[in-house]
């Protein structure tokens, strides 16, 4: 599983003209799901999501949480997070899960933060064209590969 990490300022995901997500500050997760993924790696991404101390302290220094702040998420499923470059000039997504494998691990790392990790999620929609509007504050990116993990 990957996820790309932007800490954010404000957020929307808008869906034609609808509005499907909406936050104040917190984070913007774009989450990507290959076809090996368990949820072993949803929980090591939703634990580490959620638990990087990336937003300033009292000092000014990054030590607090998304969590801590009472911030938001927003998450957006994509498969293109796992688009093959290696050869030619058009991306070879095969290694993304398909999409409805893709969708119960995407709705399952959604409910992990919400429930584990007492966070407010707002989404996307899953298998739509979206349009994602943020101001990422920093700015901060950072990425989470569950394939990167350190073993237990």
């Amino acid at each position: 599983m990957r996820v790309i990490l932007q800490r954010s300022g404000s957020a929307c995901v808008t869906v034609g003209e609808d509005v499907t997500a909406e936050i104040d500050h917190g984070l913007v997760l774009l989450v990507g799901i290959t076809h090996d993924d368990t949820m072993e790696d949803v929980i090591y991404t939703a634990d580490k999501a959620a638990g990087l101390r990336i937003f300033e302290d009292e000092a000014g220094k990054m030590n607090v949480s998304v969590k801590e702040t009472g911030g938001s998420v927003i998450t957006v499923s994509q498969f293109t997070l796992y688009g093959d470059t290696r050869k030619g000039r058009r991306p070879n997504f095969m290694k993304a899960a398909p999409p409805g494998e893709a969708e119960a691990m995407y709705e399952a790392f959604n409910t992990r933060l919400r429930t584990e990790h007492g966070l407010h999620v707002e989404t996307g929609r899953f298998g739509e064209m979206m349009d994602v509007s943020l101001t990422n504050k920093g700015p901060v990116t950072i990425i989470i590969d569950s394939s990167e993990r350190n073993p237990s």
